[in-house]
């Protein structure tokens, strides 16, 4: 009788020790639970506040995500999912890439920039409107007129990106890469000098520099040619003033004639490795008179395009 006793004393005392273990076991798992959710509701709010004071943070995120739902939903709706993603892919990143806007967003007088332009140059509006706008922005910051870097540009390359001279100037704006590879380190190395944007706002700076360093527009353009230290630059910079003054007057609303200059690869001199892109402060320049505008120079060799 007494082994009986202790027996169920014993499995009482079993029972209670295991009812002791499992209910400490639930209330630690409810504690951590309780915990991480707390955690997780703190880092929530605080993510919640960093994106409010942050609204371009907070456009990334719905875009991406947006993009992400889309395409889910395409691959839902298709079934053939590798294939659905590697185009969407494909079409975000092209669209992304593209050095393109719509001559209808610009201002007037951008617009009129951007198709006398491509009617002369006989490129396609949208890049050249991008350049437009891109090379007005420039301008104001760096105080130079706007209608000055485009004409560098349509005597330089004649709006082509991937034209290079036989010395190694290279772009939109004929940059001497090597000379200025210091420049393109922020946009990812020297073969930033094909991207249209980048090639521009290095040969923005560069000109800037050429600019304040010869105290005017005409010597400026001697510096930035590379005809520094030559008693001519071959006509260079007389084109260069020409083709700003019409399109000055384009800007402003005045009709102007589209002579095409020539481009001529070939006559460059080995003084464009010389191209100055010393950083200075920058000057105010004088605007070109839009009634008289400068006339065009007799066909002759220029000194480096």
């Amino acid at each position: 009788m007494k082994a009986l006793t202790q027996l169920a004393a014993f499995n009482q005392g079993l029972r209670d020790n295991l009812k002791t273990a499992v209910k400490d076991t639930a209330d630690g798992f409810f504690e951590i639970f309780h915990n991480g959710f707390a955690v997780i509701g703190l880092t929530t709010a605080i993510l919640a506040l960093v994106l409010l004071g942050r609204p371009d943070l907070r456009y990334q995120g719905e875009t991406k995500l947006l993009s992400w739902l889309q395409l889910r939903h395409t691959v839902f709706t298709t079934g053939s999912a590798q294939e659905e993603e590697e185009v969407a892919v494909a079409d975000l990143d092209a669209s992304e890439r593209a050095t393109a806007t719509d001559p209808a967003d610009l201002p007037k007088q951008q617009a009129a920039v951007a198709f006398w332009l491509s009617k002369k140059y006989k490129v396609a509006p949208e890049p050249l409107s991008a350049l437009v706008a891109e090379a007005y922005s420039l301008g104001a910051k760096a105080k130079l007129d706007p209608t000055l870097i485009l004409a560098i540009m349509a005597i330089e390359s004649g709006f082509n990106p991937f034209a290079q001279s036989p010395v190694g100037a290279q772009g939109l704006m004929q940059v001497m890469t090597k000379i200025h590879s210091d420049k393109y380190e922020d946009f990812g190395g020297k073969l930033a000098a094909f991207d249209p944007i980048t090639n521009l706002r290095v040969g923005v700076k560069v000109l800037q520099g050429c600019i304040a360093q010869a105290g005017s527009i005409e010597g400026g353009l001697k510096y930035y040619v590379g005809a520094a230290n030559l008693a001519n630059d071959g006509g260079y910079a007389n084109k260069v003033v020409a083709e700003y003054a019409r399109l000055y007057q384009v800007a402003y609303g005045k009709a102007a004639p589209m002579r095409k200059p020539k481009l001529d690869f070939a006559s460059e001199t080995p003084t464009r490795a010389k191209q100055v892109g010393t950083e200075v402060q920058p000057v105010v320049l004088p605007m070109v008179a839009p009634s008289k505008p400068a006339t065009e120079v007799a066909p002759e060799k220029i000194a480096a395009l």
